[in-house]
C-alpha cells in the first residue's frame, strides 16, 4: 500500500471528473457487481461456511496496485486504472466491515458468528490501507524524484511480502491444504473469469472505448489478495478464510494473461 501511494497524486482522485462515465462504471463493477457475483458463486457451489466467507472477502476487497502494472502491460488506460484503484481502496475501508458482517451472518449463522466491531475494524483496515497510501502520497508530493527512484525496489519488496503472506496463510492450514484448494479452486476460477468478462462486456455495451473497457476489466478481476489474507488472519483470526485470498492472489496472474495479450494486440491495431 505504501508502494501504491508512491505512484498516486491528488489529481488521481480529481481525475474522475474527466471521464465520469468510465469511472462510475468501473466503481459499479468493483464495489457492487463483484460482491453480487461473488455471493452467487458461493451460493451455487457447495462450500463450507468459512470458505464461503473467505471468497466473499476477496470479492469485497479493492483492486490491488498490481492492477496498475497489468493495465500498463495491456496498453490500457493507466490513468483510469490508478483512479479506480485509489477510489476503491478508500471506499472499501467502510464497505468491507458492513458487507463482511452480512456475509458472516448469512453463511456462519448466529451460532458460529464472529463479532466484527465496526469502528475498530475500520481503523484496522485504515491502518493497512489508507495510512500507508497517504504516507506514500506525501513522499511522492514532497520528494518526487526519490519516490520515482525507489518505486522499483518497493515493488520488489511488495512481491516478496505477498509471497511470504501466501506462505503464512497456507501454513496456518497446512494439514488440509490440498483438499481445501481443490474445494475452492473452481469457485474462485469462475468468479475471476466471470468478472474479467463482465468487466469488459458491460463498458463496451455502454459505449466505453476499448482501452478504458480493458482497464475496467482488469480492475474488476485483479483483487488485493494480500489485504484479504491480512483481514482473515489479523482481524478474524481464521486461517480457512485466508486461503481463498491466497489462491485468488496467485490464480489471477494466470487468468489475466489473455486480457493482456488481447489488449496489446487490439490497442496496437487501433
Amino acid at each position: 500500500m505504501l508502494g501504491m501511494g508512491l505512484t498516486l497524486r491528488i489529481a488521481d482522485f480529481t481525475r474522475v471528473f474527466t471521464y465520469p462515465k468510465a469511472a462510475l462504471i468501473g466503481l459499479f463493477n468493483q464495489l457492487i457487481l463483484l460482491p453480487l457475483v461473488g455471493f452467487a458463486v458461493v451460493w451455487w457451489f457447495p462450500l463450507n461456511p468459512e470458505f464461503a466467507v473467505g471468497i466473499m472477502l476477496i470479492a469485497l476487497c479493492p483492486g490491488g496496485a498490481t492492477s496498475n502494472l497489468i493495465t500498463h502491460l495491456a496498453k490500457a488506460d493507466l490513468a483510469l486504472s490508478i483512479t479506480l484503484t485509489a477510489f476503491s481502496s478508500v471506499i472499501t475501508v467502510f464497505t468491507i466491515p458492513i458487507l463482511l458482517g452480512f456475509s458472516m451472518e448469512y453463511f456462519l449463522g448466529e451460532a458460529k458468528m464472529i463479532a466484527i466491531p465496526f469502528i475498530p475494524t475500520i481503523l484496522k483496515i485504515m491502518a493497512v490501507t489508507v495510512f500507508p497510501v497517504s504516507i506514500g502520497m506525501l513522499i511522492k508530493a514532497r520528494f518526487s524524484q526519490f519516490a520515482d527512484r525507489v518505486i522499483g525496489t518497493v515493488n520488489i519488496i511488495s512481491t516478496v511480502f505477498f509471497v511470504l503472506v501466501v506462505i503464512a496463510a497456507v501454513a496456518q492450514d497446512k494439514e488440509n491444504i490440498v483438499s481445501s484448494l481443490l474445494l475452492i479452486g473452481l469457485p474462485l476460477f469462475v468468479l475471476n473469469v466471470t468478472m474479467l468478462f463482465l468487466g469488459f462486456l458491460i463498458p463496451r455495451m455502454l459505449k466505453i472505448e476499448l482501452r478504458q473497457s480493458l482497464t475496467i476489466s482488469i480492475e474488476t478481476g485483479i483483487q488485493n489478495g494480500t489485504l484479504a489474507i491480512a483481514i482473515a488472519l489479523g482481524i478474524l483470526g481464521n486461517s480457512s478464510m485466508a486461503l481463498p485470498g491466497a489462491l485468488y492472489g496467485l490464480m489471477m496472474f494466470f487468468t489475466i494473461i489473455p486480457v493482456v495479450l488481447y489488449g496489446r494486440m487490439k490497442v496496437k491495431e487501433s
